[in-house]
């Protein structure tokens, strides 16, 4: 194996790495960070996964020549639209014909693996049946869940994730026995579970990928620090009976104008910021529910009424998705007229570490996805909490709320409804009144943790030691 003299003089193992992430941007981005960093300590690294995903990714030239990005063609599933390589590309009733489409990715990657004779693989929850190829090449892996270390706690041990007392969605609506953290009220609203319940009914259910990886990794790396997650992370030890190494936050570097804008944020991004420079310092309302969230109709419109019945200045994010889903008709008539120059709704794709980061943005009404807390956080932006359905975006929200960085939107427990005026209160509490004053406080003083990239990068630090010092495994 080849090696390098560090300037401590001590021997440095550089190693090679694959990654396969799953099939959605959430896990391919957080997974390219890692990569980034790993490639800045001098490994090899080989990102593999389908022609489309890797294509989403910032161009091979932002790469450092130590990523490599290899294709795998995508195979073909019956159900799955012939273009559909990602979850973003297809409905939520049709990510089990996606899941389908990775399984059979078994052969080409087992292929692909013993030519590029690597030393590590870091794997992602669906591919339960990677930690078995892996064995059998004689390949470490190391499982990483972009989950932080609360949610998976959550989740238990991989004997209750298979198959343990919680056998029906009411029986995730309260904290499991092996949680006992004082004022611990973490837990999943029942129209939560029930919108992803059928994912647990598939024929290899999300529970099972995850166990199996837990299981069969020589390690899990998490995606959070001692510093926010402590007495999780020391939990999931326990739970796990392996190591459970924290890898920071990975919170995307901070963006300044002197970066310019490179062509994907082009003439989005100046008239964004145009609209925000006329705007008072944190007066403005962040408005995003991710790349995968869908409501109704109805809902959109509620929340729509809701932030109009506000009186504060937003920008609004449509995601693809919901133009997709909702059409010309997903916000309510006249409502861009009605808001005239308070609002603005964006349609599409929007630079969102740029919007957070720009002085005008006070809070953030977000859908709770991990990766979107972290970039909200990592500018000290208060949360206005409106979960979407998915995975752990419940969790999240309870989270944040409990820990009062931000406010959830209150909504009934078992459809998900809300109405217009818990929305619009919400907002004002958060971002203006008197009672939200510790909400704010506590949201900017978490710059400290999310935006320490010292912080975090000494856990990447720490991670890539277990890596270069773990002894070599035997197939």
């Amino acid at each position: 194996m080849e090696t390098i003299k560090a300037e401590s003089h001590n021997q440095k193992k550089l190693l090679h790495i694959a990654m396969f992430p799953w099939l959605a941007y959430g896990h391919l981005m957080p997974f390219l960070q890692l990569s980034k960093f790993l490639a800045q300590k001098g490994h090899r690294i080989s990102f593999i996964s389908t022609p489309k995903n890797l294509h989403r990714l910032p161009t091979s030239s932002s790469l450092s020549p130590l990523i490599k990005l290899i294709e795998l063609p995508m195979p073909v599933v019956e159900g799955l639209p012939e273009s559909a390589e990602s979850t973003s590309d297809v409905p939520i009733n049709k990510v089990p014909y996606l899941k389908k489409a990775y399984d059979k990715l078994e052969l080409p990657l087992t292929h692909c693996l013993e030519d590029l004779e690597v030393n590590w693989i870091v794997i992602d929850f669906a591919s339960h049946w990677l930690p078995r190829v892996a064995t059998r090449l004689g390949i470490n892996s190391v499982y990483f869940t972009i989950f932080n270390a609360t949610t998976m706690a959550f989740l238990g041990p991989p004997s209750e994730i298979l198959g343990g007392e919680r056998q029906q969605p009411e029986d995730f609506t309260v904290v499991p026995k092996w949680i006992d953290f004082p004022n611990y009220d973490v837990k999943f609203k029942l129209h939560e579970v029930i919108t992803h319940w059928e994912c647990m009914e598939e024929e290899v259910s999300d529970f099972q990928r995850i166990a199996a990886g837990i299981q069969g990794c020589d390690f899990v790396a998490t995606r959070t620090c001692p510093e926010f997650d402590a007495d999780s992370l020391s939990l999931l030890n326990k739970l796990y009976g392996k190591p459970v190494v924290p890898l920071g936050l990975l919170p995307p570097p901070v963006l300044t104008d002197a970066d310019g804008a490179d062509e994907s944020e082009g003439d989005k991004w100046r008239s964004l910021r145009e609209w925000l420079d006329n705007k008072k310092e944190k007066s403005v309302v962040y408005i995003a529910l991710g790349t995968e969230v869908t409501l109704s109709r109805e809902a959109m419109h509620e929340l729509a009424r809701g932030i109009e019945k506000s009186g504060l200045c937003f920008i609004w994010v449509l995601g693809n998705r919901q133009l997709v889903a909702e059409g010309p008709d997903m916000i309510p008539v006249g409502f861009e007229t009605r808001v005239g120059d308070r609002g603005l709704v964006s349609r599409g794709w929007a630079p969102q570490l740029r919007v957070l980061a720009h002085s005008s943005i006070g809070g953030f009404l977000t859908h709770c996805g991990w990766s979107s807390v972290i970039e909200a956080l990592e500018f000290g932006r208060v949360l206005i909490l409106f979960s979407g359905a998915s995975s752990d975006q419940g969790l999240i929200a309870r989270l944040m709320h409990n820990k009062r960085f931000g406010l959830e939107i209150p909504r009934d427990d078992r459809d998900g409804s809300f109405s217009s005026e818990a929305v619009a209160e919400s907002i004002r509490r958060v971002m203006v009144d008197r009672e939200g004053e510790t909400l704010r406080k506590n949201a900017w003083a978490m710059r400290e943790i999310f935006g320490n990239l010292n912080l975090n990068n000494k856990y990447l630090d720490e991670f890539a030691k277990v890596l270069e010092t773990w002894p070599t495994s035997t197939s």
